[in-house]
This record gives structure tokens, C-alpha cells and sequence, in this order.
């Protein structure tokens, strides 16, 4: 008797198991599929809980997709394990009469977000003669895939082993008054009273920007575009630019073993890379890790580490080229985004990540689930809309997720409204 009832209760405890993925499947089956975003575009949904090692639902989660700024997690996943808990500011060493000074990619330098400038007070205080010292920097100054003519778009500054104020110039312009910062750069204005809005601009090729207004505009504006970066030499003259003090450059340094000052906390670049989803921030925290393990600025050879190393976990080996998402070169599936979300769920404080990946109503979420159940990654480009990261249910259980839209030919809002139907209504129920 006490056998028949053990196996009466496991059946229905089995039953209980099957009931949430057998009626999230048929209610996206009969609902988000087949509505007008996601009816002809490719989708691909995981949901997965890590208390009970079960997947929830999961609908094409073996197909690979463009991620787009998805890979901000794999960035983020990259810079928790290697960076610590401030970010490396400089690699130097000082003996009686100089101090010699050598980038590892920290775009905290100068960036108007962080007032604490340990690196400028080393620079302002020293009596001693500054030397720079060039780093190996095998990347280029955009990522693989990359739009060539986004290059005076905010969203995509260059990448270099010493970043200044975030590697753009910022415009501000008020009524017919307007300057640019750096100081140093040109700005050419000009008044066209045909324009419904301000513009802004860059010469594709030299650090001469461009700025038309219109008078009837009344409103205060501050625009962001990237300058170019070059050479040594011209990083050199925006620091001679920044601390009036005369900077050497030496291809010679000393032979002995470079000290790392620190910035910044972790996450305070971390933060704001998921919430605003800053490319800039997410690119150079690869540069970062691979200067700290190989005193070499290498993406390429960064990825590859991570790959056959931790990463090893994910499903299926992806495609994996940038740390920001800009290129369509990532492809990756939406089972492996779960994988990595939940071995992150593991290792770190819960209050931690849901900290550091943005909420309802905030960052890029900021229209979207205001009770706030999600705590997650958004990515867009044209056509392709992705939403991975956390679910919290009213009956308090933690899901991991990841939902990815590829092809969609509507607009994106559209997408994102049908995802989010998904998730409330799981967060509702369950």
C-alpha cells in the first residue's frame, strides 16, 4: 500500500513538473508565434530553472542567432572572473628621475562619469619626466564587422590602449553658442534654419567636426562624437594637451617588471555598460583582461581564451568576434546565453547581478516591465531583437532566459512588447 501511494505521489509530482513547460509551450505556441513581429521572422526561446536543473521551455534554442548587444554578457562574464575588483588604470614604473607609463585599455580615463582620476593625480603630482611606453596592441581601431560609416556615431568610438574622455569629443550648444571638448579640435558651426533638429558630424578622416543648428531651437543639447584616435604620437599630445607638462615617448623601457595602478570599482564601468549598453565600455573590457593576463591587448586572443577555457560549458561552440555586439559576425544560441547567465547565477551574489543588469523602467528597459521580475540584457540591431538574462516569478522562482529574434521585418517596439506578453505572463502564473 505505502509503495502504491510512494508511486501515486511521484506521478503526480512528474505530472506537476510537466504541467509549467506543457502550458508555456502552448500558450507561446498559440499566442507569440503566430503574432505579425515573430510569425515570419526566426525565434529562438530558453527558460531554464538552476534550482531544479529543468528547462522550461524551449523553442528552437539549439539555432544559432545574431546576438547583437547579448554579447555585453559574454563581456561582462569575461570582466568578472579576470579584472578584480577595480579596474587596472596604468602599467608603470618610476625610478629617481622618470616615470614611465604603458596604456591597458581603462575607459575610465578622463570620462566625465568618474570623478575620482587616480591615474590623472599620478600624471599631475610627479616631479619626475613621463615616458610613454607603446603597448602591444594587436587590435584595430574597430571590431570585426564592423559599419565603416558609423565612425562619427556615439555608439561607436574607437578602440585604443589609453581611451580619453571615452574617445569622443563632446558638443554642447545652446541657442547660437556652442564649443566642443577637447578644446584642441575643431569645430566648424553652421546655421541652417531648413532643419527640424540639431547635427552633428565628423570628417571621416581628420578630427574636424561639424555642427548645424537652427535658431529657432532654444533647448541646450551635448552630442558625442568619437575622434580618431591615431598613433602615439597623438595620444602623446592630448596628454601634453591635458597636463601642460612635456611627455616622452621611449620604445626602450627599462627591463624590469611594471607595477599596475588601479581605478575605478568593477562595477561601476560594469553597470552602466549593461544599463545604457555602452559598446565602448564592453570593447575595451576585453582589451583590459587580455593586457592584465598577457600585458598584450589582443580581443581575438581574449575570446579564444575564454572559449577553451571557462566557456567550455556553453552547448554549442559559438561564433564569437567583438565585445559589444556591433558585428553580425556573433552568432550564438540561445541555449548557450542560458548556460553562461546561469553558471554567473552560481559564482555571484544574486543581489550583485540583478544590480548590475538593468530592471523594469530602468536603462534599456526603461518602457518595459515595470514590476520589475526581469533583470536582463537587452540587444537590437536592425532586425534583430534579443532579451537575455533573469526572471523572478510572484512565487519567488528564479528562471534563467533568453529570447532571440532574428529577420523580424516590423518594428522593434512591436517585438519587445510580444516578448514581454511571454514573460508576464509567465511571472503571473508561475
Amino acid at each position: 500500500m505505502k509503495g502504491l501511494l510512494f508511486l501515486v505521489i511521484c506521478l503526480l509530482l512528474q505530472a506537476q513538473g510537466y504541467a509549467q513547460p506543457a502550458a508555456i509551450a502552448r500558450w507561446a505556441g498559440a499566442n507569440l508565434l503566430q503574432e505579425a513581429p515573430l510569425r515570419q521572422a526566426h525565434t529562438g526561446i530558453s527558460i531554464y530553472e538552476p534550482a531544479t536543473g529543468k528547462y522550461w521551455y524551449q523553442y528552437q534554442d539549439d539555432k544559432f542567432f545574431t546576438p547583437a548587444s547579448n554579447i555585453k554578457i559574454f563581456s561582462l562574464y569575461t570582466g568578472l572572473q579576470l579584472l578584480g575588483d577595480s579596474l587596472p588604470a596604468i602599467r608603470y614604473y618610476e625610478n629617481d628621475t622618470a616615470l614611465f607609463v604603458k596604456g591597458v585599455g581603462d575607459p575610465s580615463f578622463l570620462h566625465p562619469d568618474y570623478a575620482w582620476q587616480p591615474l590623472l593625480q599620478l600624471l599631475q603630482q610627479t616631479g619626475k619626466n613621463i615616458y610613454l611606453v607603446p603597448a602591444v596592441n594587436q587590435n584595430k581601431r574597430f571590431g570585426a564587422g564592423w559599419a565603416w560609416n558609423d565612425y562619427a556615431d556615439y555608439y561607436q568610438p574607437e578602440l585604443n590602449e589609453w581611451p580619453m574622455y571615452g574617445n569622443v569629443a563632446r558638443i554642447y550648444h545652446h541657442r547660437d553658442t556652442s564649443l566642443i571638448l577637447p578644446a584642441a579640435y575643431d569645430l566648424e558651426v553652421t546655421r541652417d534654419d531648413t532643419i527640424s533638429e540639431l547635427i552633428t558630424d565628423r570628417d571621416e578622416r581628420n578630427n574636424i567636426f561639424f555642427l548645424k543648428y537652427n535658431a529657432s531651437q532654444t533647448g541646450s543639447s551635448v552630442t558625442e562624437v568619437p575622434f580618431i584616435t591615431g598613433d602615439i604620437m597623438q595620444l602623446r599630445e592630448r596628454l601634453q594637451d591635458t597636463l601642460h607638462k612635456r611627455i616622452g615617448i621611449t620604445v626602450s623601457a627599462p627591463a624590469v617588471t611594471f607595477n599596475t595602478l588601479r581605478s575605478i570599482p568593477a562595477d561601476s564601468l560594469f553597470t552602466p555598460m549593461m544599463h545604457r549598453s555602452d559598446n565602448f565600455f564592453a570593447e575595451q573590457t576585453l582589451m583590459m583582461a587580455s593586457s592584465l593576463l598577457w600585458d598584450t591587448i589582443s580581443t581575438r586572443r581574449m575570446i579564444t581564451w575564454m572559449l577553451d577555457g571557462n566557456l567550455k560549458i556553453l552547448p554549442h561552440p559559438p561564433q564569437w568576434v567583438d565585445g559589444s555586439g556591433l558585428s553580425r559576425f556573433n552568432l550564438f544560441t540561445p541555449r548557450d546565453f542560458v548556460s553562461v547567465l546561469t553558471d554567473m547565477y552560481k559564482r555571484y551574489p544574486k543581489d550583485r547581478l540583478f544590480h548590475i543588469f538593468p530592471t523594469g523602467g530602468k536603462g534599456t528597459l526603461k518602457n518595459y516591465y515595470q514590476q520589475q521580475f526581469v533583470h536582463a540584457k537587452t540587444g537590437s540591431l536592425n532586425g534583430v531583437v534579443a532579451l537575455s538574462g533573469y526572471l523572478v516569478t510572484r512565487k519567488n522562482k528564479t528562471l534563467v532566459f533568453s529570447v532571440m529574434v532574428n529577420n523580424h521585418h516590423d518594428k522593434a517596439a512591436n517585438v519587445r512588447r510580444a516578448v514581454e506578453r511571454l514573460l508576464t505572463m509567465i511571472w503571473k502564473d508561475y
